[in-house]
């Protein structure tokens, strides 16, 4: 068997190939949303609820917005709270 020789220079890219792989394999199955700002269409899609359903938590103040030049930004980290926050334990 012919002896190869690595360099430190190799092993770096190796890492950074390694490293990259891993980071795209944690975003594919998590599934979260890497933004941190989104847009309505993006929280009706993470939340799976209505236009209608995503005003009227703005307007009961459940849900905390941003407005900017008529557009509105939720904060990702808020919504996690939310939902944090209202979750239920059901005891059986």
């Amino acid at each position: 068997m012919p002896t190869s020789i690595i360099t430190t220079d190799d092993l770096r890219e190796f890492k950074m190939e390694l490293l990259d792989d891993i980071k795209q394999l944690l975003n594919e199955q998590s599934g979260h949303i890497t933004k941190r700002w989104l847009k309505s269409p993006d929280v009706k899609e993470l939340l799976g609820i209505s236009s209608g359903t995503l005003q009227n938590l703005r307007i009961n103040g459940t849900l905390p917005y941003t407005k900017v030049g008529g557009v509105l930004y939720y904060d990702y980290e808020e919504i996690m709270n939310v939902m944090e926050k209202n979750k239920i334990h059901n005891k059986f």
